[in-house]
């Protein structure tokens, strides 16, 4: 099965995206880590147990990687905003023997003590032009949302837009287990809605 794990913000510079999330949920974020396989940065925070959002960017000081970035990195551009959402599950193969073709094939990946196998298309794209769930297998026991520090944020409901909203929830059918995630027509987009300690905002 399937349960939201995190939402990923893209912006144009890391600093952009962490001065965008300060703006409107009211924290500091913490600082992430690299990607040296992407040629990104990070930064996170929590969103209740065992969720979080992170904000990505290309890292400049990177060099630039063979392949696409993922999210679509490569050819972001404006104010930052969610892009994709991000699934975890035990079993990586088993979700990709059910997932679109395009959702991309596993890849190793680490940083500090974390390690994880994540589903990336080698051309950097996303199914449903990201409203179909990126895929995550954490291969550490901790889990990153359990190390950051809990900041009174928390997921309560995510919507995710797409015109084709019916072969969505096909493709998710008995895949998604989580009450939180909504699926409703319309052009693309995802629309999260955080309690913080300044009362209920939204991140889109």
């Amino acid at each position: 099965m399937l349960v939201l794990d995190h939402l990923v913000i893209a912006a144009e510079t890391l600093e952009a995206g962490i001065a965008h999330v300060s703006d409107r949920l009211g924290v500091e974020m913490t600082p992430g880590g690299k990607h040296p396989a992407m040629g990104t940065h990070n930064a996170l925070v929590a969103l209740g147990p065992g969720t979080y959002l992170e904000v990505i960017a290309v890292d400049p000081a990177a060099p630039s990687p063979e392949a696409p970035r993922w999210f679509r990195l490569d050819r972001f551009s404006g104010p930052p905003r969610l892009v994709s959402w991000v699934c975890r599950t035990d079993d990586l193969d088993e979700m990709l023997r059910h997932a679109p073709p395009d959702a991309g094939r596993p890849l190793p990946l680490a940083r500090g003590d974390l390690a994880w196998r994540m589903a990336v298309n080698p051309l950097g794209e996303m199914p449903f032009d990201g409203a179909y769930p990126m895929l995550i297998e954490w291969e550490t026991a901790r889990h990153p949302a359990d190390e950051l520090p809990h900041l009174g944020l928390e997921l309560q409901r995510l919507e995710v837009r797409h015109p084709d909203a019916g072969a969505l929830r096909v493709a998710l059918d008995g895949l998604l287990s989580d009450p939180r995630v909504e699926i409703a027509m319309g052009p693309f987009a995802l629309v999260a809605e955080i309690e913080t300690p300044r009362g209920t905002r939204s991140l889109t």
